[in-house]
Protein backbone atom coordinates (compact mmCIF):
# COMPACT_ATOMS: atom_id res chain seq x y z
CA UNK A 1 0.00 0.00 0.00
CA UNK A 2 1.19 3.53 -0.77
CA UNK A 3 2.56 5.04 2.45
CA UNK A 4 -0.11 7.47 3.61
CA UNK A 5 -0.11 9.74 6.64
CA UNK A 6 -3.89 10.19 6.72
CA UNK A 7 -7.07 8.21 6.10
CA UNK A 8 -9.01 8.75 2.88
CA UNK A 9 -12.72 8.15 2.27
CA UNK A 10 -14.76 8.12 -0.91
CA UNK A 11 -18.16 9.61 -0.06
CA UNK A 12 -21.28 9.65 -2.23
CA UNK A 13 -24.94 10.57 -1.90
CA UNK A 14 -27.81 10.72 -4.37
CA UNK A 15 -31.12 12.48 -4.57
CA UNK A 16 -34.09 10.55 -3.18
CA UNK A 17 -35.59 8.39 -5.96
CA UNK A 18 -32.57 9.54 -8.01
CA UNK A 19 -34.17 12.97 -8.39
CA UNK A 20 -32.05 15.90 -9.48
CA UNK A 21 -30.51 17.77 -6.58
CA UNK A 22 -28.93 20.55 -8.66
CA UNK A 23 -31.36 22.27 -11.01
CA UNK A 24 -29.38 25.33 -12.04
CA UNK A 25 -25.90 26.82 -11.73
CA UNK A 26 -26.91 28.60 -8.53
CA UNK A 27 -27.56 25.24 -6.87
CA UNK A 28 -24.12 23.94 -7.80
CA UNK A 29 -22.46 27.11 -6.52
CA UNK A 30 -24.45 26.93 -3.29
CA UNK A 31 -23.41 23.33 -2.58
CA UNK A 32 -19.76 24.13 -3.29
CA UNK A 33 -19.97 27.17 -1.03
CA UNK A 34 -21.56 24.97 1.65
CA UNK A 35 -18.62 22.57 1.41
CA UNK A 36 -16.42 25.48 2.47
CA UNK A 37 -18.76 27.11 5.00
CA UNK A 38 -19.74 23.94 6.85
CA UNK A 39 -16.18 22.65 6.96
CA UNK A 40 -15.55 24.46 10.22
CA UNK A 41 -15.89 23.12 13.75
CA UNK A 42 -16.28 26.64 15.13
CA UNK A 43 -19.42 27.98 13.47
CA UNK A 44 -22.80 26.91 12.22
CA UNK A 45 -24.19 28.91 9.32
CA UNK A 46 -26.69 30.75 11.54
CA UNK A 47 -23.99 31.68 14.05
CA UNK A 48 -21.75 32.91 11.25
CA UNK A 49 -24.46 35.18 9.84
CA UNK A 50 -25.14 36.58 13.32
CA UNK A 51 -21.47 37.26 13.93
CA UNK A 52 -21.17 39.03 10.58
CA UNK A 53 -24.06 41.32 11.52
CA UNK A 54 -22.51 42.03 14.89
CA UNK A 55 -19.09 42.66 13.41
CA UNK A 56 -17.55 39.79 15.37
CA UNK A 57 -16.41 37.49 12.58
CA UNK A 58 -13.51 35.27 13.62
CA UNK A 59 -11.65 34.58 10.38
CA UNK A 60 -9.74 31.69 11.93
CA UNK A 61 -11.16 28.36 10.87
CA UNK A 62 -10.90 24.87 12.31
CA UNK A 63 -11.65 22.50 9.43
CA UNK A 64 -13.39 19.22 10.13
CA UNK A 65 -12.12 17.47 7.00
CA UNK A 66 -9.70 17.90 4.15
CA UNK A 67 -11.62 17.90 0.88
CA UNK A 68 -9.20 16.56 -1.72
CA UNK A 69 -11.51 16.00 -4.72
CA UNK A 70 -15.15 16.55 -5.57
CA UNK A 71 -17.48 16.20 -8.52
CA UNK A 72 -21.13 17.25 -8.58
CA UNK A 73 -23.56 15.63 -11.00
CA UNK A 74 -27.22 16.54 -11.56
CA UNK A 75 -28.52 13.97 -9.04
CA UNK A 76 -25.49 13.00 -6.93
CA UNK A 77 -22.03 13.97 -5.76
CA UNK A 78 -18.66 12.33 -5.11
CA UNK A 79 -16.08 13.48 -2.55
CA UNK A 80 -12.65 12.22 -1.56
CA UNK A 81 -12.03 13.50 1.95
CA UNK A 82 -9.89 12.92 5.03
CA UNK A 83 -11.15 13.65 8.54
CA UNK A 84 -8.88 16.02 10.42
CA UNK A 85 -6.86 14.15 13.06
CA UNK A 86 -8.30 10.92 11.58
CA UNK A 87 -11.35 11.60 13.78
CA UNK A 88 -14.45 10.04 12.23
CA UNK A 89 -16.66 12.30 14.34
CA UNK A 90 -15.28 15.21 12.32
CA UNK A 91 -16.29 13.51 9.07
CA UNK A 92 -19.75 12.65 10.41
CA UNK A 93 -20.36 16.19 11.64
CA UNK A 94 -19.25 17.71 8.34
CA UNK A 95 -21.49 15.43 6.30
CA UNK A 96 -24.46 16.08 8.60
CA UNK A 97 -24.02 19.84 8.27
CA UNK A 98 -23.47 19.67 4.51
CA UNK A 99 -26.39 17.38 3.71
CA UNK A 100 -28.84 19.07 6.06
CA UNK A 101 -27.79 22.61 5.21
CA UNK A 102 -28.08 22.13 1.47
CA UNK A 103 -31.40 20.27 1.78
CA UNK A 104 -32.82 23.19 3.77
CA UNK A 105 -31.69 25.65 1.08
CA UNK A 106 -33.08 23.46 -1.74
CA UNK A 107 -36.46 22.89 -0.11
CA UNK A 108 -36.92 26.58 0.63
CA UNK A 109 -35.88 27.64 -2.87
CA UNK A 110 -38.16 25.17 -4.65
CA UNK A 111 -40.99 25.25 -2.09
CA UNK A 112 -40.87 21.55 -1.36
CA UNK A 113 -40.71 19.45 1.79
CA UNK A 114 -39.38 16.08 2.78
CA UNK A 115 -36.10 14.30 2.25
CA UNK A 116 -33.80 15.45 -0.52
CA UNK A 117 -31.15 12.75 -0.22
CA UNK A 118 -31.56 9.02 -0.70
CA UNK A 119 -30.56 8.44 2.90
CA UNK A 120 -27.36 8.65 4.85
CA UNK A 121 -24.33 9.21 2.66
CA UNK A 122 -22.27 6.18 1.64
CA UNK A 123 -18.58 6.00 2.37
CA UNK A 124 -15.75 3.61 1.57
CA UNK A 125 -12.27 3.81 3.03
CA UNK A 126 -9.38 3.78 0.55
CA UNK A 127 -7.41 0.67 1.50
CA UNK A 128 -5.58 -0.55 -1.62
CA UNK A 129 -3.01 0.94 -3.97
CA UNK A 130 -5.34 0.60 -6.97
CA UNK A 131 -8.14 2.38 -5.12
CA UNK A 132 -5.80 5.21 -4.11
CA UNK A 133 -4.24 5.58 -7.57
CA UNK A 134 -7.43 5.45 -9.64
CA UNK A 135 -10.04 7.08 -7.43
CA UNK A 136 -9.10 10.76 -8.03
CA UNK A 137 -9.53 10.31 -11.78
CA UNK A 138 -12.69 8.24 -11.38
CA UNK A 139 -14.25 11.07 -9.38
CA UNK A 140 -13.38 13.75 -11.93
CA UNK A 141 -14.27 11.54 -14.92
CA UNK A 142 -17.82 11.15 -13.59
CA UNK A 143 -18.54 14.42 -15.37
CA UNK A 144 -18.10 12.55 -18.67
CA UNK A 145 -21.28 10.56 -17.99
CA UNK A 146 -23.27 13.47 -19.40
CA UNK A 147 -21.57 13.40 -22.82
CA UNK A 148 -19.74 10.08 -23.30
CA UNK A 149 -20.77 7.41 -20.77
CA UNK A 150 -18.82 4.82 -22.74
CA UNK A 151 -15.69 5.91 -20.85
CA UNK A 152 -16.72 3.49 -18.11
CA UNK A 153 -16.29 0.53 -20.46
CA UNK A 154 -12.97 1.76 -21.88
CA UNK A 155 -14.66 2.23 -25.26
CA UNK A 156 -13.92 5.94 -25.53
CA UNK A 157 -11.86 6.97 -28.53
CA UNK A 158 -12.48 10.73 -28.53
CA UNK A 159 -9.82 11.56 -25.97
CA UNK A 160 -9.43 15.19 -27.01
CA UNK A 161 -13.18 15.73 -26.75
CA UNK A 162 -13.09 14.29 -23.24
CA UNK A 163 -10.18 16.50 -22.18
CA UNK A 164 -11.87 19.56 -23.67
CA UNK A 165 -15.14 18.78 -21.92
CA UNK A 166 -13.49 18.28 -18.54
CA UNK A 167 -11.78 21.65 -19.01
CA UNK A 168 -15.19 23.33 -19.29
CA UNK A 169 -16.96 21.45 -16.48
CA UNK A 170 -16.97 23.80 -13.51
CA UNK A 171 -18.63 21.60 -10.92
CA UNK A 172 -15.59 19.60 -9.87
CA UNK A 173 -12.09 20.16 -8.52
CA UNK A 174 -10.50 19.18 -11.86
CA UNK A 175 -9.78 22.75 -12.97
CA UNK A 176 -8.11 23.62 -9.68
CA UNK A 177 -5.81 20.61 -10.06
CA UNK A 178 -4.89 21.90 -13.51
CA UNK A 179 -3.88 25.18 -11.87
CA UNK A 180 -6.86 27.13 -13.20
CA UNK A 181 -8.58 28.74 -10.25
CA UNK A 182 -12.19 27.68 -10.04
CA UNK A 183 -13.16 26.94 -6.44
CA UNK A 184 -9.64 26.85 -5.08
CA UNK A 185 -10.50 27.64 -1.46
CA UNK A 186 -12.67 24.53 -1.09
CA UNK A 187 -10.06 21.83 -1.65
CA UNK A 188 -6.81 20.89 0.05
CA UNK A 189 -4.67 19.90 -2.94
CA UNK A 190 -1.11 19.90 -1.58
CA UNK A 191 -0.85 16.19 -0.78
CA UNK A 192 -2.04 15.03 -4.19
CA UNK A 193 -0.24 17.71 -6.19
CA UNK A 194 2.99 16.63 -4.53
CA UNK A 195 2.13 13.04 -5.41
CA UNK A 196 1.25 13.87 -9.04
CA UNK A 197 4.24 16.14 -9.59
CA UNK A 198 2.33 19.42 -9.69
CA UNK A 199 -0.37 20.70 -12.03
CA UNK A 200 1.49 19.57 -15.15
CA UNK A 201 1.97 16.10 -13.70
CA UNK A 202 -1.74 15.86 -12.96
CA UNK A 203 -2.60 16.92 -16.53
CA UNK A 204 -0.29 14.24 -17.94
CA UNK A 205 -1.87 11.59 -15.73
CA UNK A 206 -5.36 12.63 -16.84
CA UNK A 207 -4.40 12.07 -20.48
CA UNK A 208 -2.89 8.70 -19.61
CA UNK A 209 -5.83 7.60 -17.48
CA UNK A 210 -8.36 8.47 -20.17
CA UNK A 211 -6.66 5.82 -22.29
CA UNK A 212 -5.81 3.27 -19.64
CA UNK A 213 -8.16 3.55 -16.65
CA UNK A 214 -9.48 0.11 -15.74
CA UNK A 215 -12.51 0.27 -13.48
CA UNK A 216 -12.29 -3.49 -13.03
CA UNK A 217 -9.43 -2.93 -10.60
CA UNK A 218 -11.61 -0.85 -8.28
CA UNK A 219 -15.16 -1.86 -9.21
CA UNK A 220 -15.59 -3.87 -6.04
CA UNK A 221 -14.86 -0.91 -3.78
CA UNK A 222 -15.73 2.23 -5.75
CA UNK A 223 -19.07 3.93 -5.14
CA UNK A 224 -21.09 4.33 -8.35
Amino acid sequence: MVNLDMDFYHVLNRGVDKRKTFLDSGDYVRFIHDMWEFNNAKNTASNLRRRVKEGMVDVRRRPLVRIHFFCLMPNHYHLLISPVDDDMENLSLFMKKLGGGYAKYFNEKYERSGALWQGKYKRVEVETDAHFLYLPYYIHFNALDTVMPEWRERKMVQHKKAIDFLATYRWSSHLDYLGEKNFASVTDRKFFLDFFGGNAGYARKVRSMLRNLSLEEIRGVVLE
